[in-house]
């Protein structure tokens, strides 16, 4: 077969998903994306590929089938990952529930589809957190839906939906990280998502809960990488309880320190973020990166510090080519917000085969870790520096969900 299925690229960030179709025999066209260091992290790694450095918003979809030299409706498939935040968990964190479609950064859904609309591509794949898709939360979906249907209506096509939520650990990725991903072609063929090839061991019996590989872990992915003297430097944990981390077990968070836990009775049961001074264990997946970390916000490395430019970018299976450019922040940002690149060589390989007719890829996947048959020990615990044991004492749990502070600052401001 002569050319590569092309690809149109939007929200690019720091190319994750697009690495991963890479992988599976495709080639991107064209990028759009606005952050300025992502835009050089793209150009550093693909040097030839066309780079639009603007917001969306300020893109005509003829400029971008200009720059990528397709046609309208000649592009294989155009993917993307519209901001996320509106639909993140963080946002229910941060204040008991999200405004969701009423954000204005929920807007980028409506531009992605725009671009649909004047590129029709031949199969199209939208990625967002998993949590676009909570149970009486569907809005985003609902106006996904409602979108597609009204293009179809305008331009006689059949695009046809299909979405699920994945859990990137299930497919070999590293960690435990949950994305949405909706796909649908031109002509109304339905596609079918890949079905999970890997699975936790049993904790108690040692042995693979479902017919499986098992899952790859953070040993796998990092068991040969160390940062060099000079990053590691940069890499110290940082503010009032960076003292308190080497004092945690691996594979644990401040719940060690509580009195469910097996350290000293320093906090209350649930009473802080799930990422507080949580740490990575060698045998199990990481936890999901995060993109714009606090001082005290893992995962952490089983080392007590903070993960490196490479370690992250194993964790999210990124080819080892790519280097990710920029300060630590800046790697950081990129890096928690893209998508696991095997995940998206895992659903590339199924759009190639169904959607785009090309017959199954053969051979192994080319981001997949390869597993480590022997994982050492977890590492030695410190003991709790003295300044933090005056916390000792009988601490009040959290009463529950929609019972915390945070909740009932809420109630009381709808009340007002």
């Amino acid at each position: 077969m002569s050319a590569k299925p092309t690809v149109i690229s939007l929200y690019t960030g720091a190319g994750g998903l697009d690495y991963g179709f890479e992988a599976a025999g495709f080639q991107t066209s064209v990028a759009v994306e606005m952050d300025r260091d992502a835009c050089i992290t793209l150009r550093h790694n693909r040097p030839r590929l066309p780079v639009i450095e603007d917001d969306i918003h300020n893109v005509s979809s003829d400029q971008i089938l200009a720059r990528a030299s397709l046609a309208r409706g000649q592009a294989d498939v155009l993917i993307g990952g519209p901001p996320c935040q509106p639909f993140s968990k963080s946002a229910y964190w941060a204040a008991g529930d999200a405004a969701r479609l009423s954000d204005p950064r929920s807007d980028t859904l409506g531009a992605y589809m725009r671009v649909v609309e004047d590129t029709l591509p031949k199969a199209f794949l939208l990625e967002n957190v998993g949590a676009m898709k909570f149970d009486g939360k569907n809005e985003g979906v609902d106006l996904l839906l409602s979108l597609i249907d009204d293009i179809n209506r305008r331009q006689g096509v059949k695009y046809a939906a299909e979405f699920r939520v994945l859990k990137a650990a299930d497919f070999g990725v590293p960690q435990l990280r949950e994305r949405f991903f909706l796909v649908a072609q031109r002509d109304g063929q339905r596609f079918t998502f890949p079905t999970p090839t890997h699975s936790p061991v049993d904790a108690t019996s040692g042995q693979l809960t479902l017919a499986h590989e098992p899952y790859r872990t953070a040993w796998d992915a990092l068991h040969d990488v160390q940062p060099d003297d000079d990053e590691r430097a940069s890499l110290a944990p940082r503010g009032k309880w960076a003292e308190l981390l080497p004092s945690i077990k691996e594979g644990h968070n401040y719940l060690w320190h509580t009195s469910r836990g097996g350290g000293e009775p320093l906090f209350g049961w649930r009473t802080r973020y799930w990422n507080f001074l949580l740490k990575l264990a060698k045998g199990q997946p990481a936890w999901t990166l995060q993109a714009q970390p606090g001082p005290a916000t893992g995962p952490f490395h089983w080392e007590s510090r903070r993960l490196s430019r490479r370690e992250l970018c194993r964790l999210q299976t990124f080819p080892d080519s790519v280097h990710v450019v920029g300060n630590v922040a800046a790697v950081q940002r990129q890096v928690g917000n893209a998508v696991p690149s095997l995940l998206a060589e895992v659903i590339a390989r199924s759009v190639w085969a169904q959607l785009l007719g090309r017959g199954a890829k053969r051979g192994a996947l080319k981001l997949l870790p390869p597993r480590q048959e022997h994982i050492p020990s977890p590492e030695s615990l410190a003991p709790v520096p003295k300044r933090f044991l005056t916390m000792r004492g009988d601490h009040e749990d959290h009463p529950g969900t929609g019972k915390g502070n945070r909740a009932r600052e809420r109630w009381a401001s709808v009340m007002a």
